[in-house]
């Protein structure tokens, strides 16, 4: 289990691109080996869109709309828009875990973002403890309900995924901050902080959600960076994987 003496690296990135921060996830991923540091990733985005795995570019007309900035996860999902909200990533090895399901390991994991939540006084917890919303499917992330979204004052705040490989359990997530202003997505983009009257910039949020992280876990934090390993294999993907425009 997530436990004292648990090392993780934080990586704190800025402002980017869909595509970069994709690849970047994709990255961290895929040049995990079994005896690295587990990691958590914090991250904001430039105004832009991802889809779920399952989905296809091609079937949303307001792609246009964002300039070419959309990209594909590497986990399942609905469509979800950012530029108002700041994500995370984890990387995990699976025995950190001591084997949990993939319902069991969600709750264990978002206990961080429901503290994040109750810090700010906010009531926050997860969709199946809410006797009045019933699960439903969405091709819009904010839209749908499933069992451990995570509800903040009896509504839907963010969305998070997962995937699992051999060696580790990969989680992102968002937390919506600003208000988005693009009335033609009404509710697609969901409730943020500031709809419920809070307001932090993405580094309050950072360092709230690290806290929340160490208050939940008890872990050891340790700030890095890419890998010189893990820069070439984000290059390599934004070129081979991320670049939508040479695709057919």
């Amino acid at each position: 289990m997530i436990q004292q003496k648990s090392y993780f690296r934080v990586i704190q990135d800025d402002t980017l691109s869909a595509k970069e921060n994709m690849a970047t996830d994709e990255a961290l991923l895929s040049s995990y080996t079994i005896n690295d540091m587990p990691i958590f990733r914090l991250y904001s985005w430039e105004k832009s869109f991802t889809i779920g795995l399952s989905q296809q570019i091609e079937n949303y007309s307001f792609s246009s709309f964002y300039k070419g900035n959309f990209a594909k996860r590497i986990t399942g999902g609905g469509v979800l828009f950012h530029g108002h909200d700041l994500s995370y990533s984890l990387v995990i090895p699976v025995d950190l875990l001591n084997n949990l399901s993939i319902k069991e390991s969600y709750e264990k994991i978002c206990l961080f973002i429901l503290k994040f939540y109750k810090n700010l006084g906010l009531d926050a917890k997860y969709v199946k403890d809410n006797e009045n919303i019933q699960l439903s499917k969405s091709e819009f992330c904010q839209v749908g309900f499933e069992a451990y979204d995570i509800l903040v004052n009896g509504k839907k705040i963010g969305g998070n995924a997962q995937r699992r490989t051999k060696k580790a359990i990969f989680q992102h997530g968002s937390i919506p901050i600003f208000k988005n202003h693009e009335k033609d997505l009404g509710e697609k983009t969901g409730v943020t902080l500031e709809d419920f009257g809070i307001k932090l910039d993405y580094a309050q949020v950072k360092l709230l959600l690290i806290e929340a992280f160490e208050e939940s876990f008890s872990v050891e934090i340790d700030y890095s960076k890419l890998t010189q390993k893990e820069k070439e294999k984000k290059n390599l993907l934004l070129k081979e994987k991320y670049d939508y425009s040479n695709k057919a």
